[in-house]
């Protein structure tokens, strides 16, 4: 009877076997090349950098405004402050 150590993501469950498969799998290498191509995790780029995060305070009255217009165009929230930045930086 082998022994569990817990479950995967999927909820399989993690057994002797799986452990000493995956040790066997291990002890042989790995192609860190494929490995690299392979993965793609992550948020998609949006522009020639890494973004950064911001934080601003929002008075109620203008979360509210900046909720239901981004729930008017469909968008998220990010989105809309978004537009909203880019659109102030390039007036006039």
């Amino acid at each position: 009877m082998s022994t569990t150590h817990g479950r995967t993501a999927d909820g399989t469950p993690v057994t002797d076997a799986m452990i000493e498969t995956l040790a066997d799998e291990a002890e042989q290498g790995y192609d860190v090349e494929e490995i690299l191509h392979r993965r793609r995790g992550g948020r998609p780029a949006m522009g020639s950098a890494a973004s950064s995060v911001e934080s601003v305070r929002l008075d109620p009255e203008l979360k509210r405004d900046l909720l239901l217009r981004a729930a008017e165009e469909q968008i998220s929230v990010s989105e809309a402050i978004r537009r909203a930045i880019g659109d102030y930086l390039h007036a006039g």
